[in-house]
């Protein structure tokens, strides 16, 4: 292969000469480049909101950012209602409703948002005024409509209903309550009866004990002069009243004496959710910060990272392993991550704690270190693009008392971290030893493995400790097919579920607002469809077996369908497939009992001729079936879906369970409630035909 050689034109005060460039080296690193942020302009109010102006006259836009400064509140047994705050600023005011707010908001082209601690507002500086006009009405006019609050609840209480499945919100739950305790504002945890215990009340009486001015900083980032912002801001909050804000205080949170590991059971789970975690000492601003945030980019904070080039690239345990190594005002925390393999749970944490220790007792490499650098000034510079960077830079220096200079030296003081520093601030703040070592997975494969790492102990999903033990036990002599004919009789028996010719089942859902039609039919002898609509129109999928043949369809294309696709849907397509079991050679095996929900019930593996598994779980009390976890083959691995039956209730004789949930990706689902269901009535051969 021909070599290419590349030159560079080299000026030099005799004239021009050609330099060959080696490429198989990395270019030095060059000085870090001076950021030309902006000194803020700045001013108070009578009312004590303070206000601070960065001019930037690039483009006609300009941004204003309202913070509030107040520390952290303990929600109590309505954890959750803080942050429902800012959506129901949002709602509606004493002269607009939600839609007229956001029909005048888009109409000048403008973004509007708040949260519990803050409101943003940005706009063409030509419509300032009328943005602050919408800006003050939901600040200072907030109605807090009951039926807005309710719609709030009903959409946190959905996605807490999925997150009790959901493998990710476990563990964060679990090293959220260890790592700051319960008793601190950081440590509450959300739950459904916290959401339902929330009234419109709580919402208005933290809006009326934290938005005020004298803990307020307004930054005015833009195409703006202080002279006009000035203006501005006397006329729009000039008669804002300020307020006496409470000051509590907090008990520091700890990192634990001796390292434990956290077990949260998942028994359906083919990976385990691995977390080291624990509180820092570690305050915003301080010289370690900027340190510490070169030290955790090398450890696990991005591709290159060595957490992720050992876990991922070398052992192949996990698609990505990250840590986070983060400053706050009252605690600061660890965590190093990864979802990993049940069989490879504990050597995941043997190599997550190899890591650990190396960057405590070498110094990092000069490469890493300059790859680490560039890393952080690109995600730097990138940040500054948006003006709400801006805005938090000129407020953080004041709430935090930074040096003026802070942010304008900010890639300078992360150029001069040497290999040095970074040993140091690893030896101070990575403490593998004195750290909550938590895992959500399956217990009965991974639970003796982790004993060599500390004291294992169960936690569940709310990080409440307790002694597994509870569960019933597995009566003496009881079998998968056992259970499944408990099943049967619990249902209607066998002679009633032979007795059905036909099924009609309608169910509706929805999801982002969008209302979906589910329709499942089966007509006898195993024909099958699966119809989803959106608006009753529009036809999202469809899935239909005519006793030999598949057609799968997704917004109307055909999709390809395999041998296995078609021998599943003969097996699935009887109108309750457990019937036909043995006849069919469906293998089905009793597991454990375990936790579905708040009610306890047997697990059964089932494997299809095809290899297809899936587990069914039924309730130890009623018989019905509470479960089922379909897993399927990715390139990422085995991944499990829960599919939950609620809302039994009898239909011409047979119980049936009449909310579905539906699993749609992550923690997301559907909750799918049944309208109507037609039992042994007429249905069209037609619809069953494959062609």
């Amino acid at each position: 292969m021909k070599k290419i050689l590349i030159y560079i034109l080299v000026i030099t005060s005799a004239g021009s000469s050609y330099a060959q460039v080696d490429r198989t080296k990395a270019p030095e690193p060059g000085p870090a480049p001076i950021i030309n942020i902006g000194k803020p302009e700045t001013f108070e109010l009578k009312n004590g909101l303070k206000v601070f102006v960065v001019e930037n006259h690039k483009i006609p836009r300009v941004a204003f950012s309202i913070v509030f400064d107040h520390e952290p509140i303990m929600e109590g047994d309505k954890a959750g209602y803080v942050g429902m705050v800012g959506d129901m600023l949002r709602r509606g005011t004493t002269t607009r409703t939600k839609d007229q707010l956001d029909e005048e908001i888009d109409f000048i082209g403008a973004s509007l948002s708040a949260s519990a601690n803050s409101v943003y507002g940005a706009s063409l500086t030509k419509h300032q005024d009328k943005l602050l006009q919408l800006m003050t009405d939901v600040l200072f006019n907030p109605v807090f409509p009951v039926e807005e609050l309710n719609k709030i609840k009903t959409q946190s209480l959905s996605g807490l209903a999925a997150e009790k499945d959901d493998p990710n919100s476990i563990s964060d739950n679990v090293a959220t309550a260890l790592t700051y305790g319960k008793n601190h504002p950081y440590g509450e945890l959300t739950t459904e009866e916290t959401v339902e215990n929330i009234s419109i009340d709580d919402i208005k009486n933290y809006y009326n004990i934290y938005f005020k001015p004298n803990i307020a900083y307004l930054a005015i980032v833009g195409d703006i002069n202080k002279k006009d912002a000035q203006k501005l801001v006397k006329k729009y909050f000039d008669k804002w009243e300020k307020g006496d804000v409470p000051k509590p205080a907090y008990e520091t949170p700890s990192a634990p004496e001796k390292t434990f590991v956290a077990l949260a059971d998942k028994p359906s789970a083919v990976q385990s959710v691995i977390d080291i975690a624990y509180p820092v000492d570690l305050k915003i601003g301080t010289p370690d910060v900027i340190r510490a945030r070169v030290l955790n980019q090398i450890l696990g904070g991005g591709f290159s990272s060595r957490l992720m080039q050992n876990l991922r690239e070398d052992k192949a345990y996990t698609y990505g392993a990250r840590s986070s190594l983060n400053s706050d005002e009252l605690v600061g925390d660890f965590s190093a991550s990864a979802s990993v393999r049940n069989e490879v749970t504990d050597s995941a944490f043997f190599q997550f704690i190899y890591e650990l220790d190396r960057i405590r007792e070498e110094n990092v490499s000069e490469e890493e270190l300059s790859q680490a650098k560039s890393s952080i000034a690109g995600s730097f510079a990138r940040s500054l693009e948006n003006p709400q960077t801006i805005a938090r830079f000129a407020i953080n220096t004041a709430r935090y008392n930074l040096p003026e200079d802070y942010y304008t030296n900010y890639l300078k003081n992360v150029q001069a971290v040497t290999a040095e520093d970074v040993k140091a601030t690893a030896q101070k703040y990575i403490q593998p030893e004195h750290a909550y070592f938590t895992v959500v997975g399956k217990a009965s494969e991974i639970a003796d493995k982790l004993a060599q790492f500390g004291e294992v102990k169960y936690f569940d999903i709310y990080g409440n400790e307790y002694t597994p033990g509870d569960a019933p036990s597995i009566p003496e002599g009881l079998t998968a097919k056992k259970v499944i004919e408990t099943y049967i009789d619990a249902i209607g028996g066998v002679d009633a579920l032979q007795g059905i010719r036909s099924t009609k089942i309608v169910s509706e859902a929805e999801i982002q607002g969008q209302k979906l039609m589910i329709t499942n039919m089966k007509n006898g002898p195993g024909k099958s469809l699966a119809l989803v609509t959106m608006g009753g129109v529009m036809e999202l999928s469809k899935r239909v077996y005519d006793g030999k043949s598949l057609a799968v369809y997704q917004q109307g294309n055909k999709m390809d369908a395999t041998d296995k696709d078609v021998q599943d849907a003969s097996i699935n397509a009887p109108f309750f497939p457990e019937l036909e079991y043995a006849q069919r050679k469906v293998a089905i095996k009793l597991g454990a009992v375990e936790k579905v929900g708040d009610e306890y019930a047997y697990a059964v593996e089932v494997v299809f001729p095809s290899g297809t598994k899936s587990t069914s779980y039924f309730s130890t009390k009623t018989g019905y079936k509470v479960r089922e976890v379909r897993f399927t083959s990715t390139p990422q691995g085995e991944v499990a879906q829960n599919i939950d039956f609620k809302d039994y209730a009898e239909e011409s004789g047979i119980m049936m369970p009449h909310t579905v949930i539906i699993p749609l990706g992550g923690p997301m689902t559907m909750e799918a409630k049944v309208k109507s269901v037609e039992i042994n009535k007429e249905i069209d051969d037609s619809l069953f035909k494959t062609e």
